[in-house]
């Protein structure tokens, strides 16, 4: 096995022909003869050699590679999303490149510096805030910035947010539990209490009020699906709480799961659980969870438009619509 890569001057000189001879054969619209152009295929695949695109990126204005940094992937929903997003692109010739923030903790900026070594086009924000030194370094890179459910900074020049209509899926949730006659209902938020985690915890508390309808707030913990079981455990060990509304399918899938098989509950019967998502898993049989969706595909399509836009244009605001999906965990 070769201790290095196949270069393209190990081509040409397998080949016989120039440098610039092998550029022009892997260069889609360059002028080269066919002689030319089946020795080079030839040598090529003798040598198994592979197009460096990492140093044709430096020849182009905007490279093929996007950066998705996100924290917490095992989450059912960012999974999700990360496979339809990676996918997506990948359609559209463009190459994603992953940063996992698990054990990044505070400023991500050192991470997105690195991203930016790579001169990715586009930065995608699934985690964490954006604080202002990666705005600063995303701009003077000419690196547009994605925020997906995350706040946008007072000043960013080149930037996107794309956001579920939180506000309007915690008042749907708070509705669905009243129209089951909920009278003492429980909000789950962990200590991660992003923009859009907030948003909706917010206005379902504010619709919880208006209907005159107690509401205890679980503000602990990670945000991860042992959360959400160490609520239910917590919450449900005293008597009275026959709703919960958690802010993510994980949240409210911890919760279900410890309420249904460790606490002896009978859901919806004797507890009714909605979350906030609509991951894949929160279909299944055995789960059957009652969710606001946030539309994945919509949520897809509208960060494919942001990374593939111009890289000088205006910032800009994309809203997902949510709606309420009936299953199983609602009386």
């Amino acid at each position: 096995m070769n201790d290095k890569f196949v270069s393209a001057s190990d081509v040409a000189k397998r080949a016989g022909v120039s440098r610039s001879a092998v550029s022009r054969t892997f260069t889609t619209g360059a002028s080269v003869s066919e002689k030319t152009r089946r020795k080079v295929m030839a040598a090529a695949e003798e040598l198994g050699y592979k197009v460096n695109l990492l140093a044709r990126t430096l020849h182009m204005s905007r490279s093929d590679l996007v950066g998705v940094v996100g924290k917490n992937l095992s989450s059912p929903y960012i999974s999700a999303q990360i496979d339809a997003l990676s996918a997506a692109l990948s359609k559209h010739d463009l190459q994603c490149i992953l940063v996992n923030l698990a054990q990044v903790d505070g400023d991500i900026t050192k991470s997105v510096e690195r991203l930016l070594e790579y001169r990715v086009r586009t930065v995608v924000l699934l985690s964490g805030a954006a604080p202002d030194e990666v705005v600063r370094i995303c701009a003077a890179n000419g690196t547009r910035l994605v925020l997906i459910n995350r706040t946008m900074p007072a000043a960013v020049a080149h930037a996107d947010m794309i956001e579920a209509d939180s506000a309007t899926g915690g008042r749907l949730a708070a509705r669905r539990l009243i129209q089951a006659g909920c009278q003492n209902v429980a909000v789950l938020v962990s200590a991660s209490r992003t923009h859009a985690k907030r948003a909706r915890a917010e206005a379902f508390i504010a619709e919880m009020d208006r209907s005159g309808v107690a509401v205890t707030q679980w503000r602990e913990g990670p945000h991860c699906y042992e959360t959400g079981a160490d609520a239910a455990r917590t919450l449900l060990a005293r008597p009275g709480i026959d709703g919960i509304f958690a802010v993510s399918d994980e949240l409210a899938l911890g919760a279900l799961n410890t309420a249904r098989h460790e606490l002896g509950f009978s859901v919806p019967e004797d507890l009714s659980i909605i979350g906030f998502d609509d991951a894949p898993i929160s279909g299944w049989s055995s789960h059957d969870l009652t969710t606001v969706r946030q539309s994945l595909s919509a949520l897809t399509e509208a960060t494919l438009q942001a990374v593939m836009g111009p890289a000088n244009g205006p910032s800009s605001r994309r809203s997902i619509p949510v709606k309420l999906v009936e299953r199983g965990s609602v009386r």
